[in-house]
């Protein structure tokens, strides 16, 4: 609420400043003094009139009277508006133009909802109703401007991720893990994002970051998986099946990524552990062998 406090108080300094001139000075109308010129041109002109023959004396005094009705009518008005003291209608308008914008706050705060949380950016990425791609470009706009939020880059990361956009999500994820240190979520990311890029295939930096994992959670599942599976990949069969063995009998029963351990388990010349009947979640990334 404080801030609507501020807001409102600079709203009404600057109406207050702009309508002290208003307030303060006299306000000419040059309208008297134009009918004025415009009814001394007509008497003059029908005083010709009748020099010319044109108008008889009577309708020419008739005429004249009227004019200068007018005249002087004119010339009363202008009296009027250039004697009245300035402030006598000008400084309540003024008073009630300054305290419109204290008095809306108030409004507000009687009617309105100004504690009513704002509703995170991580919601509003992951919400599908949303614009996600102007949501991106508000958050790169903010990250180009400010490239230490860490939070900024924890939030757009997994977006990055699941649009496809990996170059995007290894930067977004290496910068997150640098100011905010890492964690499980953004090493899992920083992973598949690395993975995702080389088709599968675990590179040196992926081992790097699976091993961070491991320090973090020596037994996830996931990085045990991927660091037996670039022992395959190299062609190391006897290191990748001790690793799936261990990964097997390590795994609780009925796990849904045993299925996928045992394939590997066979492919490199072992016996399947543990026979299970659910189909697994984890993708097998190995790409073409």
């Amino acid at each position: 609420m404080l801030i609507w406090i501020v807001f409102a108080a600079v709203a009404t300094a600057v109406v207050a400043s702009l309508l002290h001139p208003l307030a303060s000075s006299h306000v000419r109308i040059d309208g008297g003094g134009d009918a004025g010129r415009v009814y001394r041109a007509q008497l003059l002109e029908l005083e010709r009139d009748v020099e010319t023959d044109q108008l008889g004396r009577t309708e020419y005094d008739y005429a004249r009277a009227e004019v200068a009705r007018r005249l002087f009518r004119a010339s009363e008005q202008q009296a009027e508006v250039l004697d009245s003291p300035s402030h006598a209608h000008r400084w309540p308008k003024l008073v009630i133009v300054a305290f419109l914008p204290l008095a809306s706050i108030g409004l507000y705060e009687l009617l309105g909802s100004p504690d009513l949380p704002s509703q995170p950016l991580q919601a509003r990425l992951e919400d599908p109703g949303q614009n996600l791609a102007m949501l991106i470009v508000k958050t790169e706009r903010h990250l180009a401007s400010r490239p230490d939020d860490g939070r900024g880059w924890n939030v757009i990361a997994p977006v990055y991720l699941r649009t496809g956009r990996l170059p995007e999500a290894e930067i977004a994820y290496r910068n997150a893990l640098r100011i905010l240190g890492p964690d499980m979520d953004r090493l899992g990311g920083l992973a598949e994002a690395l993975m995702a890029e080389a088709q599968g295939s675990v590179s040196a930096d992926t081992l790097d970051v699976l091993r961070q994992i491991l320090q973090l959670e020596p037994k996830n599942p996931r990085a045990l998986f991927y660091i037996a599976l670039s022992f395959e990949q190299a062609g190391r069969r006897a290191e990748a099946l001790a690793d799936f063995e261990a990964l097997a009998k390590s795994s609780p029963a009925g796990a849904p990524w045993l299925s996928l351990v045992n394939k590997h388990i066979a492919a490199n010349g072992g016996v399947p552990l543990i026979a299970v009947a659910r189909e697994p979640r984890m993708t097998d990334q190995r790409g073409s062998q």
